[in-house]
């Protein structure tokens, strides 16, 4: 078997859908040793996140060989592409980040999958520019429509693409995403202390992490802030104009001096953060997914989502769920499992234990399932 990836997120995006596409190709590498794998790169990005694949015999790397293809990536995406899978007879095409190329009916024999994370720019328009919206809109539609197959990282998301584009319920998969294994790692404690000296986080916090945007909800967490005198928040993600909003609310709640923003953690301190918190909260009004939830039950943390999108699929009865609109009832949930030691333990076993049904095998397994169900149709 052959199977080709759209590998321009793998080599571009440090986060988010770089990281999922890095995830999926490793893991089928790693559990499939048999199966050929392509990455197709239009252009060369920043080399060294192609490292890890490049550690796999069974992965090749294709960039565009014509030298007119390699000045136009664009032409390469619509064109070489197809062409290339034709040459190579690939089985299956994975476009890992929401699209394929336009032109993806011209490899004949090759079956498309495409994976949708979400469709945020419907929900939160506002936060998109018109131009960035009509264009997800025209690609992530016509993905949908050209692939033989859609992949949906949730029940949410795959209920949003059957409202909103119309798609037979029958053509999308559910494949749940995963997180990378050092989050699963226990951090030493001297690892752990100088993380928290370089970083000068406080002895008992609470984290949230991802980027601070509108629909992330972080300024819910400082208004609950205000009930919690005893506890700090930390806030890890690339800030955004919403930022703003949430140092004005923590200066407004007087709770400004126990918020502290931080753009600049690379993920190889990450799982420390995790490991430091009290607890995690993520109360975000909209996701895909939230990878953050499932990265925090595999540090070990007890997790408190919001109801409203898939957050209760990616941390199931092991976390708490809160209104993301009510400060009062995340404040009280945040203070239950503070005094409660044994539900805190409790959501701490259960969310290990839970989180692996994300594993890397169990997705490797389910994304092998779904290509042999399109090859076979």
């Amino acid at each position: 078997m052959r199977i080709a990836f759209d590998g321009k997120k793998a080599a571009r995006n440090m986060a988010g859908l770089g990281n999922y596409s890095r995830f999926v190709i490793k893991s089928l590498a790693r559990r499939f040793p048999d199966v050929r794998f392509d990455v197709y790169i239009s252009r060369k990005g920043d080399s060294r996140l192609l490292e890890s694949l490049r550690e796999f015999p069974n992965i090749s790397i294709c960039y565009p060989t014509h030298p007119v293809l390699r000045h136009f990536p664009k032409l390469w995406e619509r064109y070489g592409i197809p062409y290339e899978l034709n040459r190579s007879g690939a089985d299956v095409f994975h476009g890992l980040g929401n699209v394929l190329p336009a032109n993806i009916r011209k490899a004949r024999n090759t079956k498309s999958v495409v994976t949708i994370h979400d469709l945020i720019f419907l929900f939160f328009p506002h936060t998109y520019s018109w131009i960035d919206r009509h264009l997800f809109n025209i690609k992530f539609k016509s993905s949908c429509i050209n692939a033989d197959r859609i992949i949906a990282v949730s029940q949410c998301t795959s209920k949003d693409i059957v409202k909103y584009y119309f798609i037979p319920k029958q053509k999308i998969s559910v494949a749940y995403q995963g997180c990378d294994q050092r989050f699963r790692e226990r951090c030493s404690d001297s690892f752990k202390a100088e993380v928290k000296k370089r970083f000068s986080l406080p002895d008992r916090f609470i984290l949230s992490v991802g980027t601070i945007e509108e629909r992330k909800n972080a300024a819910l967490i400082v208004r609950a802030l205000r009930e919690i005198p005893e506890m700090d928040l930390v806030l890890v993600g690339k800030r955004t104009p919403y930022t703003e909003e949430v140092e004005k609310t923590a200066k407004e709640c007087g709770v400004d001096r126990r918020v502290h923003i931080m753009s600049d953690v690379g993920s190889e301190v990450l799982p420390a953060f995790y490991q430091l918190a009290e607890i995690f909260v993520y109360p975000s009004k909209y996701e895909g997914f939230g990878i953050p939830v499932l990265e925090a039950q595999c540090s070990g943390v007890p997790v408190i989502g919001a109801t409203g999108s898939c957050l209760e699929e990616a941390g199931g009865d092991a976390a708490l769920y809160t209104d993301p609109e009510d400060a009062g009832d995340l404040a009280g949930k945040i203070m239950q499992v503070m005094n409660d030691r044994q539900l805190r333990e409790s959501m701490i076993e259960r969310g290990i234990r839970y989180s692996y049904r994300f594993s890397e095998e169990v997705l490797a397994d389910r994304l092998m399932e779904i290509y042999r169900d399109v090859i076979s149709r």
